[in-house]
């Protein structure tokens, strides 16, 4: 299949398969008489996995790495886990800054009068360092 149609497949853009190949997280697929792309099964498996780790938010590294892990059929999946636990800290913390700015912005916007008048506590925060 070319690659609009493994893109259509994957879920990826053609752009995002062609970039996946150029930083090696994809190896480089058969070509054509004519030079285009040519993907089999095996290769848009392996582009639905990218697809997966990278919508759980996992790094290009951490998705190599997973990639990696995924084709070693002597791995533990204890190497699995640990990877997926850190990024599930790395997320928590996220969480955690998202909610905090939250609070913050509801509290500033609740504070606002949103009246004709200059005065605003969100403004106010914002130029205060």
């Amino acid at each position: 299949m070319n690659i609009s149609q493994a893109a259509k497949a994957s879920g990826l853009s053609p752009r995002m398969i062609r970039h996946y190949e150029n930083i090696g997280l994809l190896q480089a697929p058969a070509r054509s008489n004519a030079g285009y792309r040519q993907y089999n099964e095996r290769e848009l498996h392996t582009l639905r996995f990218i697809h997966s780790a990278r919508q759980l938010g996992f790094s290009m590294d951490d998705t190599a790495q997973l990639l990696t892990l995924w084709h070693d059929r002597s791995r533990s999946s204890a190497e699995v886990k640990a990877l997926a636990q850190h990024h599930l800290q790395t997320l928590e913390q996220k969480i955690a800054e998202l909610q905090a700015m939250h609070d913050t912005l509801a509290n500033l916007a609740e504070c606002c009068q949103g009246n004709e008048r200059p005065d605003c506590p969100i403004i106010n925060s914002l130029a205060t360092p």
